[in-house]
Formats: C-alpha cells, sequence, structure tokens
C-alpha cells in the first residue's frame, strides 16, 4: 500500500523527466536553427514552461489536506464533479441493486484515490477495456477499470471503481484482498483524466447531488445506515 508523503506523486518521475527531455531537445534545435532570438522564441518558451506545470501540476499530492472523521460515513474515495448519482444493477460482485454516485476527475483534479472508510480489502479486480470519453455512461463497465470492494468495521461493503476515460491511459493499484483500508490513504491513481464509481447500499444517506465538486478523503458523499 502507497503511503502519501511527497509532494510529487513517485508515479510522476518518469513523465516528467520525459517531457522535460523532450522540451530541452526542441530548445536546443530551435536555437540550432533560429539562433537569434525574437519574440516568438519567448512565446515558445512560455508555452514549453506552461506545459511543464501542468504535467508537474497533475502529479501533485496533497500532503497538508486532513481526512474527516464522521462516523458511518463514506468519503469521496476522489476530486472531482459528481456526475451521476443513480440507483443501478451491479452485475460483477453484489448482483443486485445499488446506489451509484460517479466523480469525474478533470486533467486539473488531484488524480490520486483515497480509501473513503476504514476496514478491508475484499475483492480487487482489473478489467481491460476501451477508452470511451469517462463521462458517458457505459464508460463504467465498458472502459479499462478496476473493482475494489471495501468492507467497513460492521462488515459492510461498498464497490470503489477506478475507470480510465479517454485521456487516462494508466490505472495505478496494487491491492489485493486482505489489505488493510484506512480512510484518506492512498487506494491508487488515474493518470489523465478519468471517473470513479461507488456503489452504495441503498440504504444509505446520500450527501452529494449531480453537479457538486468534491475532494477526496474530506467530502463526504453519504452515511451509511448502522447497523442493527
Amino acid at each position: 500500500m502507497r503511503r502519501i508523503h511527497k509532494r510529487i506523486h513517485e508515479e510522476g518521475n518518469k513523465a516528467i523527466l520525459i517531457n522535460v527531455l523532450i522540451l530541452a531537445v526542441l530548445v536546443v534545435g530551435m536555437n540550432l536553427l533560429w539562433p537569434e532570438q525574437n519574440w516568438w522564441h519567448i512565446l515558445v518558451y512560455v508555452l514549453m514552461a506552461a506545459f511543464l506545470a501542468l504535467i508537474v501540476r497533475f502529479f501533485r499530492v496533497p500532503i497538508y489536506r486532513h481526512t474527516t472523521q464522521m462516523e458511518h460515513a463514506v468519503l469521496s474515495p476522489a476530486d472531482g464533479e459528481i456526475a451521476a448519482n443513480e440507483i443501478v444493477m451491479e452485475d460483477e460482485y453484489f448482483h443486485e441493486q445499488r446506489r451509484q454516485i460517479s466523480i469525474f476527475m478533470s486533467i486539473y483534479n488531484v488524480h490520486i484515490n483515497f480509501f473513503p472508510f476504514d476496514g478491508e480489502v475484499t475483492y480487487y479486480k482489473y478489467h481491460p477495456g476501451r477508452f470511451l470519453v469517462a463521462f458517458k455512461p457505459k464508460s463504467s463497465t465498458d472502459n479499462e477499470h478496476n473493482s475494489i470492494v471495501l468492507k467497513d468495521r460492521q462488515g459492510r461493503e461498498v464497490l470503489v471503481r477506478q475507470i480510465a476515460g479517454f485521456v487516462a491511459r494508466r490505472i495505478v493499484c496494487d491491492l489485493e484482498p486482505g489489505d488493510e483500508a484506512v480512510a484518506g490513504e492512498e487506494l491508487g491513481m488515474i493518470r489523465f483524466g478519468s471517473r470513479v464509481d461507488v456503489f452504495l447500499p441503498l440504504d444509505a444517506e446520500v450527501k452529494v447531488h449531480i453537479g457538486d465538486k468534491v475532494k477526496g478523503k474530506t467530502s463526504v458523499l453519504a452515511v451509511m445506515k448502522e447497523e442493527s
């Protein structure tokens, strides 16, 4: 299980280095071909710097963000916008109706995913697939995705699904059944725009609406009913 302790995620090291090298080669080549500095040189430098800053920002880690402490709460596993809140038939694991809440993550959001509560991992499966736009409903099952089922201390289970989008081409997750889930710690990561679906019990009290902006491990998606 990955522990969050750096400002830049380890997944970003290679991507940042590759982009720095590519931009350096472009700068050297441009100055060899056109050594006299003109206004467009400055424009190119600014655009390159902005592009590199976007890459670095994408891999940022919110190390100073505190985890919300609330009994029976299901915290948001991702930053983004609530794109769906509906009752669906979940056929992979539960084989019953569940409340699905979907969070769309743009390229500007933090892309680390977080455990939504304390408990353990009871199921994990990777599914290869397509790369449809993450806003489309069929992306939940047709796109490349990871399905992770978490069980809390009272035995209540929630399925968290990491879904690759049109731009996102790498889902990071190294969990396996039996791993401990600690609210607010890293569950995984999806690179460059994506979606996370959360499948809740039908009696969970939902605290968000479509269009709401949420923050991982801070925003409360729902409160689950206490087991009698």
